[in-house]
């Protein structure tokens, strides 16, 4: 494994490793004026939420790596501390990357990048009337990280007021996560896509105590078959099964297949156990395929 020391390592090298390495990350496509009322346009990728009672969000306009100059946006915050966060999806993201140009002060971002000015209800910054979602947000105070080439400040936003285009509703008014067609920010000039087709679900533990991988036994924890992922979900479960349970699994006809076709060969009907547990957690039924691996 490769071993670096960040101090070793220039601004441009650490930049390089980081944003590919941190990623896919959400887009800050902020707007903001400057005392004169000039208006900016700009995303950032060093973006995310981070609390939800107060609804907090924080973007960091970070110093130039190439020449330690600060961004407009960063200036403006100062001046007028409220900023709208559009959210961007694929339909927009061309337009937004056109946007993220070092064009003059006072260079309207809107104009440029070819977006609907859209007049925000409680703070002076616009919105972006294409953005799926658009937050309106007053700027509660802004870190400095240092005045260092790359430095972050971090802007912490707070949301005042949310705006969700219907289109991307489900029938229940939430926003649906298959429609909204969502990019991230990767390394470079990266960008990943949310589509229904890379879409999966996690389980979340957090209503029930699972077992732990630990309590599996050490056949299955050091499976030539199962993955780390396949262990996540077998750890899950809240509990071990019976052994009447266990047992009652071997009439299961496939199981009673591997069974019969390995009597005798215990290397091969572990092996053949796992292949078909791994077949039963692709299809969602864990318990089922738990009490395969502890036949």
């Amino acid at each position: 494994m490769l071993s670096l020391n960040t101090s070793d390592l220039t601004p441009v090298e650490l930049q390089n490793y980081l944003q590919y390495a941190i990623a896919p990350r959400p887009i800050c496509f902020a707007s903001t004026v400057d005392a004169e009322g000039n208006i900016n346009l700009s995303p950032f990728s060093f973006f995310n939420m981070f609390s939800t009672n107060p609804p907090i969000c924080i973007f960091s306009p970070a110093r130039r790596v190439r020449d330690n100059t600060t961004k407009h946006t960063l200036e403006n915050v100062h001046q007028v501390k409220e900023c709208v966060i559009n959210i961007v999806n694929y339909d927009m993201v061309q337009q937004m990357s056109l946007a993220s140009t070092e064009y003059a002060k006072g260079v309207n971002e809107f104009e440029k990048a070819g977006f609907t000015m859209l007049k925000s209800d409680l703070v002076q910054p616009p919105r972006v009337a294409e953005a799926p979602v658009q937050l309106e947000c007053v700027v509660n105070d802004v870190i400095a990280l240092g005045d260092n080439h790359g430095a972050g400040n971090l802007v912490l936003a707070e949301i005042k007021l949310i705006h969700v285009t219907e289109e991307i509703l489900d029938e229940n008014g939430k926003i649906d996560q298959h429609k909204i067609d969502l990019v991230a920010r990767l390394g470079g000039d990266w960008y990943c896509r949310v589509t229904k087709d890379n879409l999966f679900k996690v389980a979340k533990p957090l209503a029930k105590l699972g077992i732990g991988v630990d309590r599996l036994p050490q056949s299955v924890r050091f499976s030539k078959v199962l993955t780390g992922n396949d262990l996540g979900m077998l750890g899950n479960i809240e509990q071990i099964p019976s052994d009447e349970e266990i047992d009652l699994i071997s009439t299961n006809p496939e199981v009673k297949e591997v069974l019969d076709a390995t009597i005798g060969d215990s290397t091969n009907r572990e092996r053949e156990l796992h292949e078909l547990a791994k077949k039963f957690l692709n299809m969602g039924e864990v318990e089922f395929a738990l009490k395969i691996v502890l036949l």
